[in-house]
């Protein structure tokens, strides 16, 4: 899979993964991403699994896909991403 089309990947794993249509959008396919610390330069077979918060996730969207959202949209991606993925048991919640 080409790196420019990591976030259309990352739409089809979450469709797969059976998430509501709601959870299938950029948004998601961010939080996936970065969940996985998934850059453009590696493959999925390279994905890893660091500790991550709501807003190093807004900003690894914004410096790794040139993705930027607003400061005030950090309740936004926590209540209607990452509590289903979450629920989904494709994320933890991050112990701090």
């Amino acid at each position: 899979m080409a790196d420019e089309n990591k976030i259309a990947d990352a739409l089809q794993v979450l469709g797969e993964l059976g998430m509501p249509r709601a959870q299938q959008n950029d948004r998601s396919a961010f939080c996936l991403l970065a969940l996985l610390n998934l850059t453009k330069g590696k493959s999925w077979a390279n994905a890893g699994n660091p500790l991550v918060g709501i807003t190093p996730m807004m900003e690894f969207a914004r410096d790794h896909y040139g993705k930027q959202y607003a400061p005030n949209t950090r309740e936004t991606f926590r209540c209607q991403t990452m509590h289903q993925l979450v629920a989904a048991g494709i994320a933890l919640y991050n112990p701090d």
